[in-house]
């Protein structure tokens, strides 16, 4: 028997994670033992695998592989494609990256990080736009979302998508203010076989405006949404809460959900760029805006969970999986030894407007974005490994626990890991990431974990929440 492998897939490998199958549909990749890796390569259309010479513990693999649908028979004279036989990448394994192709932007919000309405950060040339796609590519990035700025801005924007697809790197979102999602944009993307999700920002019915700085913004965003829905375009929408737009919240979700978006994310304004100058006294304290969420609650399920909902780090649920919820700030129980103390930076990428290298877009605007690198001076590989950049992603809990005797002494330390290091420094006003996110320890100290456990057993008992998460009376100390 002559066994091939699916043409879905592909046989990869990165620096210390070498056995590796990727779905080049979904730019899903799964990590596999050597013994797995070594079965696989059987697989190539040419090798008779019932040959007494190859191991059986090999053997007995490929009925099971071609059971799950990663091989598959080989036909007469078939052999493997280039392109599906394994290749090691000289870089550090990067699950996905979140690119800012431009810091331009078409609408003047109040609140933009990077104060894009003045092209404060720029954009890279069409060259090495195209440049950066090959080191995506040369690193093993199987999936990207296109951000900006406003992306769509780009004249060249199709000839990046078509980069991107000729390199098999998906394109999972398109992140936009949809004024430029446009009928003749969704029917190029069909054509060429790929349906983005086109994530827009939706900041309240009848306040978007106001945040966004253009009138007409509201009307074009709910036109974009109703052009996706039609032409089989998934949708999801961001909301960025402040006190003028927070009595909306209720409102906002079922508005989005008739428009067809499938999820929305909630959150703060970061106090950073445009905000500074236009926000004056409409930040929402952390308190306030967790009794916003809590009162909430019971309305998205009265409303029969309209949509997928995540509420920052306080609440997620998914009509798709309605017997479960989760609370975001709260991580798994761990040993603060070897826990990082941002997991996501280890896998995500974010490219910045002027092709720096950065752990999470969050830091944009800071004054510690600079001293990540540029890639088009060390090229992307070398910038994944460059010390500065590992020193940010690798530091360990325990590193942060030895710096914060208070921290130590709580009891929710293996559960917030510290909060978000981006929130922390743009919070506290330093350049510190070993600062404490603030809002994450209100959440806990505050007893909020404990309330939304308590409210939501009560509300649907059959529900399952966070797992191994001591109850404790609303109000009571948090500390050991």
């Amino acid at each position: 028997m002559r066994y091939i492998l699916n043409d879905l897939f592909l046989l990869r490998g990165w620096e210390k994670l070498p056995h590796a199958l990727a779905d080049r549909k979904t730019g899903r990749v799964r990590f596999l033992s050597p013994w797995e890796m070594e079965a696989l390569q059987l697989c190539d259309g040419r090798i008779e695998t019932s040959l007494p010479l190859i191991p059986r513990e090999l053997r007995d693999l490929l009925p099971i592989l071609e059971k799950n649908g990663i091989v598959r028979p080989a036909e007469a004279g078939e052999t493997l494609g280039p392109e599906q036989e394994y290749r090691r990448y000289k870089a550090r394994y990067i699950q996905m990256a979140h690119w800012s192709v431009t810091g331009r932007c078409n609408y003047r919000c109040r609140h933009c990080f990077m104060s894009a309405p003045d092209a404060k950060c720029g954009e890279l040339s069409h060259e090495q736009i195209m440049k950066t796609v090959q080191e995506l590519s040369d690193c093993g990035v199987m999936k990207v979302s296109l951000t900006g700025g406003e992306p769509l801005l780009r004249k060249d924007f199709l000839e990046i998508v078509d980069a991107l697809i000729e390199r098999d790197i998906r394109i999972t979102q398109i992140y936009s203010n949809g004024a430029l999602v446009r009928e003749p944009l969704l029917k190029a993307l069909d054509e060429r076989g790929i349906h983005p999700e086109f994530n827009m920002s939706y900041d309240g019915v009848g306040w978007h405006d106001w945040l966004r700085g253009v009138p007409g913004a509201e009307e074009a965003v709910d036109t974009a949404f109703r052009l996706c829905r039609d032409m089989g375009f998934p949708t999801g929408a961001e909301m960025c809460l402040h006190r003028n737009n927070k009595h909306l919240l209720r409102e906002t979700v079922l508005h989005l959900a008739e428009l067809g978006c499938r999820h929305l994310k909630t959150g703060t304004i970061s106090n950073e760029g445009e905000w500074k100058k236009h926000g004056g006294g409409l930040d929402l304290e952390a308190d306030e805006l967790f009794e916003l969420y809590f009162a909430y609650l019971p309305q998205y399920y009265k409303d029969g969970m309209p949509l997928d909902l995540h509420l920052g780090g306080f609440f997620s649920a998914s009509p798709r999986e309605p017997q479960r919820y989760d609370i975001p700030f709260m991580r798994s129980p761990c040993d603060p030894t070897k826990t990082c103390l941002c997991h996501s930076a280890r896998n995500v990428l974010y490219i910045s407007p002027d092709g720096r290298a950065l752990p999470c877009m969050l830091l944009s605007g800071m004054e510690i974005e600079k001293q990540f690198p540029l890639i088009s001076e060390l090229g992307l590989a070398r910038c994944l490994t460059d010390p500065f950049y590992l020193r940010f992603i690798d530091t360990r809990l325990s590193e942060f626990l030895a710096l914060h005797p208070e921290c130590r002494a709580c009891r929710y330390k293996s559960r917030c890991y510290g909060g978000c290091r981006a929130i922390a420094m743009s919070d506290s006003g330093e350049n510190d990431w070993m600062a404490i996110d603030e809002t994450c320890c209100r959440f806990f100290r505050g007893g909020y974990a404990d309330r939304v456990i308590a409210f939501m057993r009560e509300l649907h008992p059959e529900i399952q929440g966070p797992d191994g998460f001591e109850e404790r009376a609303p109000g009571t100390d948090a500390d050991e």
